[in-house]
C-alpha cells in the first residue's frame, strides 16, 4: 500500500513522508481506535454524544480506526445545483448521494435537510447522517454571502441523524451573529446528543492580497479552529493551509512572534499542524476539505490531502466534488484511496 501511495505523491513523497513535525508529535492527543475512551470520556459531551461518534467511527472501510472519512455533498446550495451536478447529473438524485457515500466505504454522509430528509426511512440506519443546518446560497442577486440557517436541530434528529453541521464565516462582518445561532444550535444539539461538526471557514475580501490567499493562510485558519472547538464543536473542517502570516501581512488583529519560528515553518505538514495545535492539541478531531474537482489531478491530491492530514496529527478527510463530479466507480475508487492512506500503517504522525 505504501508503494502506491508513494506513486500518487511523486517527487513529493520522501518531503512528505520523511518530515519530523516542528511542534513534537508527543505534545498532541492523536487520534486512535480509543479516542473516545481516552480524550471524549474526561468531557461534558452527553452519553448520546459518545455513542454517535463511536457510530461514526465504527462505520465503513476506516471502522475502529479513529479516523474518519466523510462524503459531504451540500454545494446544490452553496454552488448551485447546475454548477455542481451538471458534470454528473446523477446526483441530483439524492439517493444516488448516499449510495455513493456507502458504496465509498465512507463513516458519514453529510448533506442538505432536503437530500437526507428524501431517502432517510431507506439509509437512515445503513450509513450514519450529518445534517448541515446553515447554507450560503447564491441566487439572491447581487451576491450576498452570508451562512444562514435552513433547517433547525430538531429536524435533523427526527429524521435520524447522528450530528449535525453548520458553516461559521469567521472575519466576515455576518460573523457575530453566525457565532451566536451556532453556539446555541451545537449546545442544543449535544443535549439531544448529537455529535457536532463546524465548518470553521474564513471569508472576507480584505484577506484576499496581490500576494496570497490568506482565507487558507494557517495562522487565521488555526484561530477559527480556536474559536470552533470553544463552540464545542466536536469535529473542525478546516481548509489545508497553503500559506501562512496572515496577521503579520494584513496587520491587524494579536500574534506572536514564536507562531512564525517555534510553532510553524513552510512544510504543509507543520502548517496543518498548527491547525490541530488549535484544535487543542487534538482533543477536538481535524478533518481537511477536499477541494474543488481539477480533472486528472484529482486522485493524487487528494491522497497527498490526506497523507499531509495523517501526518499532521487531523482525524481525516471530508471530500465531495473531487468524488461526485465523475462517474461513481472513479468516485469510488478516490474515496477509497484516500481512506487507505489511513489504513497504511507505514503513513505514520510525523
Amino acid at each position: 500500500m505504501i508503494e502506491k501511495i508513494r506513486q500518487y505523491l511523486g517527487e513529493d513523497a520522501d518531503n512528505l513522508l520523511n518530515h519530523t513535525g516542528i511542534v513534537p508529535k508527543d505534545q498532541l492527543h492523536v487520534p486512535g481506535p480509543d479516542f473516545i475512551d481516552r480524550i471524549l470520556l474526561t468531557t461534558d459531551r452527553p452519553a448520546g454524544v459518545l455513542r454517535n461518534m463511536q457510530t461514526m467511527y465504527d462505520h465503513g472501510r476506516l471502522s475502529r480506526k479513529g479516523y474518519l472519512s466523510i462524503l459531504p455533498v451540500d454545494q446544490g446550495i452553496e454552488h448551485s445545483g447546475g454548477a455542481s451536478f451538471a458534470p454528473n447529473p446523477i446526483y441530483f438524485d439524492p439517493e444516488n448521494i448516499v449510495k455513493l457515500a456507502m458504496e465509498g466505504g465512507c463513516n458519514a454522509v453529510a448533506s442538505t435537510l432536503g437530500v437526507l430528509g428524501s431517502i432517510c426511512r431507506k439509509y437512515a440506519h445503513k450509513i450514519p447522517f450529518i445534517v448541515k443546518i446553515n447554507h450560503n446560497e447564491l441566487l439572491t442577486y447581487p451576491n450576498t454571502f452570508d451562512q444562514i440557517l435552513f433547517t433547525s436541530v430538531d429536524q435533523a434528529f427526527d429524521l435520524g441523524a447522528v450530528a449535525v453541521g453548520a458553516t461559521i464565516y469567521f472575519g466576515a462582518e455576518v460573523s457575530s451573529r453566525q457565532i451566536e445561532e451556532i453556539s446555541d444550535a451545537f449546545q442544543y444539539a449535544h443535549e439531544l446528543g448529537m455529535v457536532t461538526v463546524l465548518w470553521a471557514y474564513l471569508r472576507n475580501p480584505a484577506f484576499k492580497t496581490r500576494e496570497n490567499d490568506y482565507h487558507t493562510s494557517a495562522d487565521l485558519t488555526g484561530q477559527a479552529n480556536h474559536i470552533g472547538v470553544t463552540l464545542e464543536a466536536d469535529i473542525i473542517k478546516q481548509k489545508q493551509p497553503t500559506c501562512n502570516g496572515g496577521y503579520t501581512a494584513l496587520n491587524f488583529g494579536k500574534t506572536h512572534k514564536k507562531v512564525y519560528s517555534d510553532l510553524t515553518s513552510d512544510h504543509p505538514i507543520d502548517l496543518t499542524r498548527y491547525q490541530v495545535v488549535n484544535c487543542y492539541m487534538g482533543r477536538v478531531g481535524l478533518i481537511n476539505s477536499g477541494g474543488a474537482s481539477s480533472g486528472a489531478s484529482d486522485l493524487a491530491d487528494a491522497v497527498k490531502t490526506a497523507v499531509i492530514n495523517k501526518r499532521a496529527g487531523g482525524m481525516g478527510l471530508i471530500s465531495g466534488r473531487k468524488a461526485f463530479q465523475k462517474p461513481m466507480k472513479d468516485g469510488v475508487a478516490l474515496l477509497n484511496a484516500i481512506q487507505d492512506v489511513y489504513l497504511c500503517d507505514d503513513v505514520t504522525v510525523a
